[in-house]
């Protein structure tokens, strides 16, 4: 992760100021790369031990994934990938993140458009982006996502959101059924009629009154 810092000390002396002739979109870009040098440092240094980060090409640390796998709640086992794109802009304006994993989770679609406040550029109730908020908030709210943020009362799946409010059990199998890569269709999964041995003991588990009675109430 030392490339890009060392690289960027080369660069006229470590000067901070515009060279003459730079374009904005340059200038933009060496603020935004001198600042993910630190924040990454800070990021590694201070990682939930549920997440993992990587980086395709070292020389480029605004573009790098990030692996969230839950030890608690309805997500508990499952791996979550996340692609983090951080803008020229940065950090005027905040990272663009995606969900890679199909997932049943409300604040995120199964198209893997994620709501997350401190992503909105634009927040009337000042839990949006600021420009004083760095990576580690990002991934610590990615995070928490699955276990703090969890919000069913305003989500972005609706779908998934009144499925939990309708049916807490159809639902753990559904979350279930995503969390293991989908072995069979949901219609088969959620009706019991996979043959597939993992799938029917899943269901099963899921339909034991006291099994469910035990999971729902650590939630």
């Amino acid at each position: 992760m030392l490339t890009l810092a060392s690289k960027l000390k080369k660069e006229d002396g470590g000067k901070t100021g515009r060279a003459s002739g730079a374009s904005d979109s340059t200038y933009r870009v060496s603020i935004r790369d001198r600042l993910l040098t630190k924040e990454v440092a800070e990021l590694e240094a201070n990682l939930p031990s549920t997440c993992k980060a990587s980086f395709p090409d070292e020389d480029k640390l605004h573009h790098f994934q990030l692996a969230v796998s839950p030890d608690e709640g309805y997500y508990q086992s499952g791996r979550f990938q996340f692609e983090i794109d951080v803008p020229e802009a940065y950090n005027m304006v905040p990272p663009k993140v995606r969900c890679l994993t199909r997932i049943w989770h409300p604040n995120i679609t199964e198209n893997g458009e994620i709501c997350l406040s401190l992503l909105r550029e634009h927040s009337i109730d000042g839990t949006g982006w600021a420009p004083t908020r760095t990576l580690k908030d990002v991934v610590w709210g990615l995070n928490s996502l699955f276990t703090d943020l969890l919000n069913f009362d305003d989500p972005l799946n609706i779908d998934a959101a009144e499925h939990h409010l309708r049916d807490k059990v159809r639902h753990v199998v559904q979350v279930i059924w995503y969390k293991f890569g989908a072995l069979c269709t949901p219609l088969a999964f959620v009706g019991g009629l996979c043959d597939n041995l993992v799938c029917f003991n899943l269901v099963r588990w899921a339909e034991d009154k006291e099994h469910t009675a035990t999971f729902l109430s650590r939630q």
